[in-house]
């Protein structure tokens, strides 16, 4: 017998065992996948992933049970490398086919090496979560320790960007792991808990559904534990991706905006004379200030159902990849809440972290007061944001474009000398201790007193005269001096 010969009945089993991976759990449970709305893994890899670039990792893992048992597709969990606008990335995909997505010895081996080799080659991380946690049979078995994927995520923290996606039910072990990302996306109709009904009916004696335990809404304005929503599994993968590429520099993504006309991208902004009122006491929607002000098409904000006074996004300016923390006057107009302040907190880590330049525009008359506002733990949540702010170490851009008081100005950046690579103001910013408005009965000012304080705090002359603006402009030459910036070596 030849060569050849001998290696055929090898190829042809190598081939069988990957044909059977490939199936996942059998047409039956694909067809009940699909049934549910839901893509399979396989599916949602490609979406993922530039077209024909997966590169699978472990796909005969759990095909091969030392105690004889039968063997399982990938083990519950398909993974491996692929493009991201042309930028390698390593995904995991639990595979609700295969023992509803939960985790076994072998998945979790899988797990760990894709996360290792994300951490070791420096790439980012995708982490899709439909699986049911912890497998139960897996305190009988006696495999050889396997470290726990749930540390190796924590230790990627700041090294990589690391995306989590709920796109079903997801519980234990596995929504634990998702929840070190630095950007969460779920699904409609997902559901995101520690524990599933069954057990807390066991531990509470309380009968609930998964909905009631962690919906998308919830999480998306409630807990906060998740950042964006997404109607569709198509609408997860296409915010996925362009996060991906807005934290890459060196990688464009499929929008309009990649190839912007540069020449022309410093165009004058009239129509931010009609959006901005002067006067500090009126409402305005500062999205439509923010879309004037990025490149064309490429504003995507980042949990937007969560601490609406405060506006977080990413966006290009000037062809440049920006991290955005923006005063919302049309909320609370513009206070910094807990909830504000924690999202804040969050994204400007994310900015320091993967050395997104950070633009900071502020209209808001101070920190939260009020007795709930104290019990939510706005003083921690501010402070907190504050030392994010301080902490971060890029190009700090800072535009007052109307009021900022107290603590309020601080959290959002507006210090003098603080770092910032230009701290601009529109002529009308209005700043104090406390608004000359509404502010006479903590100051104890008299009527005359307030007017003054008034007169002082209305208009940028006087900080700029002191140096605490290095630049006062007109709205209509606003992104014209961002990109100016932002643009420097």
């Amino acid at each position: 017998m030849d060569n050849r010969q001998q290696w055929q009945p090898l190829i042809d089993e190598l081939n069988r065992r990957q044909s059977k991976a490939e199936a996942m759990g059998g047409e039956e449970k694909v067809a009940r996948q699909h049934g549910r709305g839901r893509l399979t893994a396989r599916e949602r890899l490609e979406l993922l992933f530039d077209p024909g670039t997966l590169h699978e990792i472990g796909a005969l893992a759990g095909g091969n049970h030392p105690g004889g048992e039968p063997a399982l597709a990938g083990d519950g969990v398909v993974g491996g490398t692929g493009a991201v606008h042309g930028r390698t990335v390593v995904a995991l995909a639990e595979d609700f086919t295969v023992k509803g997505g939960s985790i076994g010895h072998a998945n979790m081996a899988k797990r760990n090496r894709l996360v290792r080799l994300s951490l070791e080659q420096a790439l980012p991380l995708v982490i899709i979560l439909d699986g049911a946690g912890e497998r139960a049979s897996a305190g009988t078995e006696r495999y050889p320790n396997t470290p726990n994927d749930l540390q190796l995520v924590a230790d990627l923290k700041g090294q990589v960007p690391v995306v989590s996606m709920v796109m079903g039910p997801s519980a234990g072990h596995g929504a634990l792991t998702g929840m070190f990302a630095d950007f969460i996306i779920m699904r409609e109709g997902a559901a995101l808990f520690t524990a599933g009904p069954p057990l807390v009916e066991a531990a509470l004696g309380i009968q609930t559904t998964p909905e009631e335990l962690g919906s998308a809404h919830m999480h998306a304005t409630q807990s906060g534990v998740v950042h964006n929503l997404a109607q569709s599994e198509q609408d997860a993968f296409a915010q996925a991706r362009y996060f991906l590429s807005m934290l890459s520099p060196d990688v464009q993504s499929d929008s309009a905006t990649s190839a912007i006309d540069h020449a022309t991208s410093a165009q004058n902004c009239d129509a931010l004379l009609d959006l901005i009122p002067p006067a500090g006491n009126t409402a305005y929607d500062m999205r439509e200030v923010l879309r004037v002000l990025v490149d064309e098409q490429s504003l995507f904000e980042l949990q937007p159902g969560f601490g609406t006074s405060l506006i977080a996004g990413l966006a290009r300016i000037g062809g440049v990849p920006c991290m955005l923390i923006a005063n919302q006057p049309a909320v609370l107009a513009g206070a910094i809440t807990h909830q504000a302040a924690q999202k804040a907190t969050h994204f400007i880590e994310v900015a320091q972290q993967f050395g997104l330049p950070l633009v900071m525009l502020l209209d808001n008359p101070g920190v939260m007061p009020g007795a709930q506002s104290e019990r939510n733990g706005v003083l921690r949540a501010a402070g907190e944001m504050f030392l994010a702010q301080r902490r971060y170490r890029g190009r700090k851009v800072v535009v007052t474009l109307r009021k900022a008081f107290g603590f309020g100005s601080s959290v959002m950046g507006m210090n003098p000398w603080d770092r910032q690579a230009i701290s601009i103001a529109l002529p009308t910013v209005s700043l104090g201790g406390v608004p000359a408005i509404g502010g006479d009965a903590a100051a104890r000012a008299s009527a005359d007193e307030a007017a003054q304080m008034q007169a002082v705090q209305a208009g940028a002359w006087v900080p700029a005269d002191s140096m605490a603006f290095d630049r006062v402009v007109a709205p209509q030459a606003l992104r014209r001096e961002l990109i100016t910036v932002l643009q420097r070596a």
